[in-house]
């Protein structure tokens, strides 16, 4: 007996210590993302001035206001005039530059803090995170209250999917009325969204699409291929997912223009259906073909360590392989990826809401960056600068209404602001860069933005993000 109680007791000591260890790690990798926090008593905390000499884009129409000036006031764009006389506020020279609506990225993973400054460095000043975790909640709290700096950030809960489409990465749903009860709780723990993934037969998809509108929260589609493409085109399905998907489940992997033409039209007459063709995230399985040290490059050392060491390097074998074994594989690659620049032809000339996402966080497309990878694509695709600049201004605006005090820059509007050397409309790479942003009204300036990046580049959070993780499986699963 007292051998069992000794054992009993080494057992005890050992888990409380490794519960020790766990905690103190978590805060260790906590505490290194201090350099987010806003400190009230900092210039950067500030969230009232007056731009002067600026060339401002509004972006809800085609034109540049040039050499206003611009007042922010508590955060908000208070004023937008030739000349605004004020007193008692502190007044930034726009020294002939040009002011833009901060970018929004409609499709992205989040997997640590980190990755929050990532954005906001590449102008990407709101979020749209698509695969919701607790962890999510607890992030968009602080970003959303003003205790961090971040992109204002919306979330979808787990994804949810039917019950063949088994993975740790996803919710499934076994009948309609568990999904029913699952949406309620989403919604009542502050998720703002719903993520319907693969797999979703028609009874539990109706059942999703039923209650998403007595709760009133969105949907946002990742098309299941276990209904017909046209019956994501429900008013409750606020936007549909992957240009890819258009491809693979509508057309049946058959690269036809004109069948192609019946699904746009088919798209088009849904006038509340949003389109995110996160292109990039296709586009890097060709660079991953053609590129065998890729996963050494630069922007993959951005990459959040854990999902480098198991999605990225799982990704590049699946097509490492793959290339080896079919050697027809990249021109197959290739061509769908240029056919995808025809979707989003289509969908631009059919007037549909194209929203600019890019699936960041997963593979070695890298948070932040990949936006002005996405936006270049659609610029091949041949929209302009200023209709590639609005996808991911104010179109996202239109489809959420978390979203439609930003986008624009109007009065009343949120403050969420870049400030551009050169001009966008001109060169898109203008983005890429900018001298100065605003969050809320907040100022961040260039050195501050590059700091940033210094801080999430190779950063060694491999062991906290697999214990958040773990974490997020047990409470959802």
């Amino acid at each position: 007996m007292k051998t069992i109680k000794r054992l009993l007791k080494i057992i005890l000591t050992l888990l409380i210590l490794i519960v020790l260890v766990l905690v103190v790690t978590i805060w260790i990798d906590s505490y290194k993302t201090n350099y987010l926090k806003i400190n009230k008593n900092s210039i950067d905390s500030k969230d009232t001035y007056l731009i002067t000499n600026i060339n401002v884009i509004p972006m809800h129409k085609d034109t540049i206001l040039k050499n206003n000036m611009v007042l922010i006031k508590d955060g908000i764009i208070n004023r937008i005039a030739d000349t605004i006389q004020i007193d008692n506020v502190e007044i930034i020279d726009g020294q002939n530059k040009f002011l833009t609506p901060g970018l929004i990225d409609m499709h992205v993973h989040i997997w640590d803090r980190y990755e929050l400054g990532l954005y906001l460095s590449n102008g990407v000043t709101a979020v749209r995170n698509l695969w919701g975790m607790p962890m999510h909640l607890r992030i968009k709290k602080d970003a959303n209250n003003g205790k961090i700096y971040a992109p204002i950030i919306i979330t979808t809960g787990p994804k949810l999917t039917g019950p063949e489409f088994i993975g740790d990465d996803n919710l499934n749903l076994l009948n309609p009325e568990e999904a029913k009860e699952k949406i309620i709780s989403y919604k009542e723990r502050g998720y703002d969204l719903i993520k319907t993934y693969y797999g979703l037969d028609k009874e539990i998809f109706d059942a999703v699409i039923e209650q998403a509108n007595k709760s009133d929260i969105d949907i946002v589609a990742h098309p299941s291929q276990k209904v017909p493409f046209s019956y994501h085109l429900n008013p409750q399905i606020k936007s549909i997912e992957h240009a890819e998907e258009i491809v693979q489940q509508a057309l049946k992997f058959d690269l036809d223009t004109l069948k192609l033409k019946t699904i746009i039209d088919t798209i088009s007459q849904s006038k509340h259906t949003s389109y995110s063709p996160t292109l990039i995230v296709f586009k890097n399985i060709h660079n991953m073909m053609l590129n065998d040290s890729i996963l050494e490059s630069e922007p993959v050392m951005y990459m959040n360590p854990l999902i480098k060491k198991v999605d990225s390097e799982m990704q590049f074998e699946r097509w490492y392989d793959t290339k080896n074994n079919d050697s027809l594989a990249i021109n197959r690659i290739e061509e769908q990826h240029k056919f995808h620049l025809k979707i989003v032809e289509s969908l631009h000339k059919a007037d549909v809401n194209i929203i600019c996402g890019t699936d960041a966080g997963i593979g070695v497309t890298v948070p932040g960056f990949s936006i002005h990878n996405e936006l270049q694509l659609y610029k091949e695709a041949g929209l302009s600068n200023y209709e590639v600049l609005r996808t991911a201004t104010v179109n996202p605006s239109k489809t959420h209404s978390y979203f439609e005090s930003l986008g624009t820059i109007e009065e009343g509007k949120v403050a969420n602001l870049l400030v551009l050397d050169i001009n966008p409309l001109e060169d898109l790479s203008a983005l890429s860069k900018p001298s100065t942003i605003f969050i809320k009204g907040k100022k961040l300036n260039r050195d501050k933005l590059n700091s940033f990046n210094l801080r999430a580049k190779n950063r060694k959070n491999l062991i906290v993000s697999a214990i958040r993780y773990v974490g997020n499986l047990i409470i959802e699963k």
